[in-house]
């Protein structure tokens, strides 16, 4: 049986922003390895998929675990995914994680999705060019 991680993995693995549109729920919330506050919604959500698919190179899926956890934004339990990752951005190596929580119900959908990140001089150069990618997207004010 295919799960949502797995169909989030091949979407994220081809750069199928279509395939994450129909995995995410409309009131996502994405929690960033620089950002304090959640990006939320959908369509920016989307948005910000779009500019780490240009930002990644040679970026692979290494590993999963299965689940629950506690959601950040009410604690409540839910079905979650940990799919560990490496990747690189301006030169910097990086080596992370993708938190997952899924719906509860038969849709399984991502509720919420949460970013770590390591060494620190990878999160500086992701921020950097995250935030150069929004910018140039019209989805933050620079």
């Amino acid at each position: 049986m295919t799960t949502t991680a797995d169909r989030f993995r091949t979407a994220v693995e081809k750069g199928d922003l279509g395939a994450l549109d129909d995995l995410f729920t409309e009131d996502i919330r994405f929690y960033s390895p620089v950002k304090f506050t959640p990006f939320e919604g959908k369509a920016m959500v989307l948005g910000l998929f779009g500019v780490l698919l240009r930002t990644f190179e040679d970026f692979r899926y290494i590993g999963e675990f299965d689940g629950t956890a506690g959601t950040s934004a009410d604690g409540a339990e839910a079905p979650s995914a940990v799919l560990l990752f490496r990747t690189t951005v301006n030169g910097k190596q990086i080596h992370g994680i993708d938190l997952l929580h899924f719906e509860g119900d038969e849709s399984g959908r991502i509720k919420e999705f949460t970013v770590m990140v390591r060494p620190l001089s990878a999160v500086q150069a992701l921020s950097e060019a995250v935030l150069a990618g929004l910018v140039a997207d019209g989805l933050i004010a620079g």
